[in-house]
């Protein structure tokens, strides 16, 4: 019989998942992950993740499967928090999901599982495994999940062959109303449960609150940058080269407090990411502002009225090469070959027809229209119909 150990989260969705591997004949021990418990950072008066702690106890009683507790909090102190607070720093918006699956889930957790005699890892996700045959050699593929609303492949766009091997996603093809109504005939205390909103495996961490207790607040200029500023008019269409027309495509502008009018104060420009409309507090425009840029050296915000206005829309966007990931090495790109896929920019985001072109310093994603706010430190995910095949971090 083939174990597997399961990241029991106290939600629903890893509920159903242990189930549905205990009735598919496997061996199942629940691991319920604790990643916070640093009081120097009060996320809220409650203890989120004793609940989510108690509700996977009784999902796995209920269940009749082995639970223990596992803390982590250390190394998702060092891998994730750290890293993300550096990335506000520098004024870039990573993405803690999917860093905590790479690095937690499929690196840290996997790695005690496979220690307790594991032969798989599974997890709660919306999205499938495939296998395939290439030269007498196994590759495993990453799917979309069945129920397209819920799709979470994208989480997971940074997975090796080495981690997909041994990983298991038993909820892949059910919708979310389905893996719901398992789980009330099932009577499991997780039925009508939420979905957790907060940063991965921590429980109810609102990241703007999160953020605010780490990073010292500083004041600084909210700029309003008129849409018809030159800075939007000076169109180039005479390039030498793909790569020149590429890297103009993608060109980060620089903008000046000149461009625009002070129209007010802020508390820190790495609170904020490019598209954000909320918590600007800037009132009396005919439009909603939103962020169009922060500059976090020189402390200052450039909005934008509308979400039309020029200075979210980009058409391209680089990968550097130690940032850029094939889930699929056998697809991988070699200096000036192209590729035709559909590619997305943040989770939820319909997926956009894209052509990718390898360079010597990295990898640019061509779209075919306009996306809004492209954010440095995020990560672009391609796809080849419905396997994601490759990701990067967003230069």
């Amino acid at each position: 019989m083939k174990r597997v150990i399961i990241g029991l989260s106290g939600g629903v969705d890893s509920s159903v998942a242990a189930y549905l591997l205990k009735e598919q004949g496997y061996e199942v021990i629940g691991l319920f992950m604790k990643n916070w418990h640093d009081d120097s950072v009060t996320i809220s008066n409650e203890c989120p993740w004793l609940d989510d702690s108690n509700d996977a106890m009784l999902v796995a009683e209920k269940l009749g499967i082995p639970f223990q507790t596992v803390d982590l909090s250390e190394q998702y102190k060092e891998r994730i928090v750290d890293y993300m607070f550096h990335e506000y720093e520098k004024g870039r918006t990573p993405n803690p999901d999917v860093l905590c699956n790479r690095e937690i889930k499929f690196d840290v957790f996997m790695k005690i599982a496979l220690e307790l005699g594991a032969d798989y890892v599974a997890t709660g996700h919306y999205c499938r495994k495939g296998v395939i045959e290439k030269g007498n050699k196994e590759l495993y593929q990453l799917l979309a999940g069945a129920d397209v609303n819920k799709d979470q492949s994208y989480f997971l766009c940074q997975l090796s062959q080495e981690q997909l091997s041994k990983a298991l996603f038993p909820i892949g093809e059910l919708t979310k109303p389905e893996v719901r109504e398992i789980a009330t005939k099932l009577d499991l205390v997780t039925a009508e449960k939420k979905d957790s909103q907060g940063l991965c495996f921590i429980g109810k961490v609102k990241l703007p609150d999160f953020l605010q207790q780490q990073l010292k607040p500083k004041e600084g200029v909210i700029v309003e940058v008129p849409k018809e500023q030159d800075v939007f008019n000076d169109v180039e269409t005479e390039f030498n080269s793909t790569e020149e027309k590429l890297k103009y495509l993608s060109r980060k502008i620089e903008y000046k407090i000149s461009d625009g009018k002070i129209v007010g104060k802020h508390q820190g420009a790495h609170y904020f990411t490019k598209g954000q409309r909320k918590g600007l507090a800037v009132g009396g425009t005919v439009e909603p502002l939103f962020v169009i840029d922060t500059d976090v050296e020189e402390n200052v915000i450039y909005t934008g009225q509308g979400k039309e206005h020029p200075g979210l829309f980009k058409k391209a966007l680089f990968v550097s090469n130690a940032e850029l990931h094939w889930i699929r090495e056998d697809l991988k790109l070699q200096i000036d070959e192209t590729m035709e896929v559909l590619a997305r920019i943040r989770y939820r985001q319909p997926l956009q027809k894209a052509i990718l072109h390898k360079v010597d310093s990295g990898l640019y994603v061509e779209f075919k229209e306009f996306q809004s706010a492209i954010t440095e430190g995020q990560f672009v995910a391609w796809y080849i119909d419905d396997e994601l095949i490759g990701s990067g971090v967003i230069s």
